[in-house]
């Protein structure tokens, strides 16, 4: 499970794992819902459970389900998943990506292994910041890079969202 604030990077994180991971295979072998589209159980009982049940054909390799804003799921689709979890875990494996841990159902924590994402430091936002301000022509300040940074407070996504409404 990554949990933490938006912007932090967990799903690019685990994306990028996965992709890694699974290169050529990537889209059989993965799933990849955004629970705050899909939030209910029906989702949980039809794609998730489709997926997780259908063996692998490669040998060794495990399927691996993604869900985006887990926390956003309803307590009974949260309940539903728990089992699927318990059900299919010779199979699948699965990663819950949430912004709030304590909206997550305490059978489902108990069950996951828990990672952190922390607000990003200024340095990296910094440097991500001046290589697309670079890439795109646009005088970035000094000044700039600090407002925009306490503005986003550590997160990425809103702190490009914010460069690209200032300078567009």
């Amino acid at each position: 499970m990554f949990y933490g604030p938006p912007g932090t990077g967990k799903t690019s994180t685990i994306l990028a794992a996965a992709k890694r991971l699974y290169s050529r295979q990537f889209a059989s072998m993965v799933l990849e819902l955004n629970a705050s589209d899909d939030r209910g159980i029906d989702v949980v009982r039809e794609q998730v459970l489709s997926f997780a049940s259908t063996k692998t054909l490669f040998a060794g390799k495990f399927k691996l389900v993604i869900l985006d804003e887990a926390d956003s799921m309803t307590k009974d689709a949260q309940n539903a998943l728990r089992r699927i979890i318990e059900k299919f875990t010779e199979n699948t494996r699965f990663c819950l990506i949430c912004n709030y841990l304590s909206k997550i159902i305490p059978a489902i924590q108990s069950r996951c292994t828990r990672f952190r994402f922390a607000p990003l430091p200024f340095n990296d936002v910094s440097v991500c910041l001046r290589k697309i301000a670079s890439n795109e022509g646009v005088d970035l300040t000094d000044d700039g890079v600090k407002a925009i940074y306490q503005f986003a407070s550590g997160d990425m996504r809103k702190s490009i969202n914010l460069l690209q409404v200032i300078y567009v």
